[in-house]
């Protein structure tokens, strides 16, 4: 590990424990994230502090996989902590979609705000299954963009779009003759309406995610990334290190809510003694110590063979899974460890437990990815029969 990163981490978790924290009883946390004015605020501390966007370098470059597990990890060990920073979900993948694939002049006006920490985005691909639209499968895409003039129409539905509420960057998936097809547009956008934000589980990003109707939007040829045809290809850009930074993300959320539960276990007595001296109490936090570790671990692991050059298709999948899982059974135990205490709203320990249920749904249901792996399976045994 390099010293920058472990000296920008140092920073970062100082940061998140000290400034970040205090903010986790504010009122201005809501079902559906944290308000437009609380995160403008934490922010402003973040730029104060020369946090911003920690993982992007002052000359536009990306920290690497390996670099950016440390420093993310620190960002998570509050659910405000990636909000302060600019380091949470959509925005942090789609900043590396852009940085990776726009043009210059895209950069400039969508990726630029977005890397100040200035403006939000969200990124419109899931589509709402009573009408048969993509969701773990994108082939299944209705929402469709036509040729018009020296640009394109789009129509369609959207679902679960985290953060559309108050984005200023979308970016939009849709279906043309030629393929799936990548588009960038400004927001608000009236042919974009946001028809309701959905009561979710989570609450922890700002926006929450809603039900999108997307009714004549009309997008200029410039606004497209790559060409008409390239939308999955380029998803696939985004795909991997968007799961794998949920997993760096939500694994600093998961050390915190285990250290509330290990303090709570040794200064709790009960029965004559701490709660920790009694096995079935101790078992759980030493258990929590393996699966955090083997996450830990998985997360190393993927993001060396993405900075290796791959795609890292599989190996994400196989992370997403290890960790999303390892981490359930971790914000679990610690629920359990604290008893009526963990159900509360007093901790931040009730609350991992809500945002890591979620996280073995999006960015891919464990049975999606055990389904894509047993494929694999399937495929690498016919090719050494030689079929």
């Amino acid at each position: 590990m390099s010293a920058r990163a472990i000296a920008l981490a140092a920073r970062v978790e100082a940061f998140v424990r000290q400034t970040v924290v205090p903010y986790e009883a504010d009122s201005r946390r809501g079902a559906h994230g944290p308000s437009a004015g609380l995160v403008a605020e934490l922010r402003d501390k973040a730029r104060a502090a020369g946090l911003m966007t920690p993982h992007i370098l002052d000359n536009g470059g990306h920290l690497s996989q390996r670099e950016t597990a440390l420093v993310l990890r620190a960002s998570g060990l509050s659910p405000l902590g990636p909000v302060a920073l600019n380091t949470m979900a959509p925005d942090e993948g789609n900043m590396y979609l852009l940085g990776k694939v726009a043009n210059e002049a895209q950069k400039a006006r969508f990726l630029a705000p977005l890397v100040s920490g200035e403006a939000r985005s969200a990124f419109f691909m899931t589509e709402p299954a009573a009408e048969g639209g993509a969701g773990s499968d994108p082939s299944m895409m209705q929402t469709r963009a036509v040729r018009d003039g020296n640009g394109w129409r789009i129509d369609g539905r959207k679902t679960f779009i985290t953060g559309a509420d108050g984005a200023s960057v979308g970016i939009v998936m849709a279906m043309a003759d030629e393929g799936a097809c990548l588009f960038l547009v400004d927001l608000p956008e009236p042919a974009i309406r946001i028809e309701r934000v959905l009561d979710t589980i989570d609450s922890s990003m700002p926006g929450g995610h809603s039900l999108v109707a997307i009714e004549g939007l009309r997008v200029p040829d410039e606004q497209m990334l790559g060409a008409a045809g390239d939308g999955f290809r380029l998803a696939q850009v985004r795909l991997s290190p968007a799961r794998l930074s949920h997993c760096m993300r939500w694994l600093g959320g998961c050390i915190r809510a285990n250290g509330i539960a290990s303090d709570y276990a040794n200064s709790r007595h009960a029965f004559g003694k701490p709660l920790v001296d009694h096995e079935g109490v101790g078992f759980m936090l030493a258990e929590n110590l393996i699966d955090l570790k083997q996450a830990e671990l998985m997360i190393d692991w993927c993001a060396d063979v993405l900075d290796g050059g791959s795609l890292g298709t599989i190996e994400s999948s196989m992370t997403k899974v290890a960790v999303s899982e390892a981490l359930m059974r971790v914000a679990d135990r610690a629920v359990q460890v604290m008893g009526g205490s963990g159900v509360s709203g007093d901790t931040i320990v009730e609350q991992m437990f809500r945002e890591i249920r979620a996280f073995r749904i999006y960015d891919g249901p464990t049975e999606v990815h055990k389904w894509s792996l047993a494929k694999k399976i399937r495929r690498d045994w016919k090719a050494a029969q030689g079929e």
